[in-house]
């Protein structure tokens, strides 16, 4: 039971954390939503990866398909599409905080799913502790996935808030990059990384946390 809470919890509370600093709260149900998605994409990012890894193996290095042309791309791109596809349609996205919101949602979905396939699963194959994989993952994999989609939603927001497509750019290639050089760099070095997607995530985050203070009297903002 405690390795199933280290495996959970730690997603649970980086929600949390979003959802509750929103001055404008999302719909509960819509949170659960595009948690559930989150979760869902697992699956063709699985398939995806799979692919990738055993077809492009003799043309590329180990180490750039499994940073870069593997799962930073597949992921987050897959993150974005419910994002453009599914969040963007929904009449709550209506102010530029819930980009970071559901952004970070779909992520921690994506990330406790695979967090419990490598705590319950991969730990048994690779003849780890699995309380041992998800004590290290609650600290690197799981906050880096959370980052990702802070910094994903941020863009995202100002693109449907601006409609600059250059936001629209920046939403996908921003995390991806995060991401990419987090799988890229050996440990220790990749937590420098999730430092520098922290501070770039607390940076775009407290950018909106500021615009709602200023608009504490006044109503929601409509997407263009």
């Amino acid at each position: 039971m405690s390795t199933l809470l280290i495996t959970i919890v730690p997603s649970i509370l980086i929600l949390l954390y979003f959802f509750l600093s929103d001055k404008f709260k999302e719909p509960k149900i819509t949170i659960a939503l595009v948690f559930f998605l989150g979760i869902l994409i697992c699956l063709p990012a699985g398939i995806i990866n799979t692919f990738v890894d055993n077809n492009f193996k003799d043309h590329l290095s180990d180490r750039v398909i499994v940073s870069f042309a593997g799962p930073a791309w597949c992921e987050e791109f897959l993150k974005f599409i419910i994002l453009y596809f599914i969040v963007l349609r929904r009449n709550e996205f209506n102010e530029p905080m819930d980009g970071i919101v559901y952004g970070v949602t779909v992520s921690l979905g994506f990330a406790t799913y695979e967090n419990y396939g490598y705590v319950f699963h991969w730990a048994e194959v690779w003849e780890i502790d699995p309380m041992q994989m998800a004590i290290w993952r609650s600290y690197s994999a799981v906050p880096l996935h959370g980052l990702a989609g802070c910094i994903m939603g941020f863009y995202f927001g100002k693109y449907a808030f601006t409609a600059e497509k250059k936001y629209l750019i920046l939403s996908l290639l921003m995390p991806f990059l995060v991401h990419g050089f987090y799988n890229f760099l050996t440990y220790p070095y990749h937590f420098i990384i999730i430092g520098i997607g922290f501070i770039y995530a607390l940076v775009l985050h407290g950018d909106l946390k500021n615009l709602q203070k200023e608009k504490k009297k006044e109503k929601e903002m409509k997407r263009i």
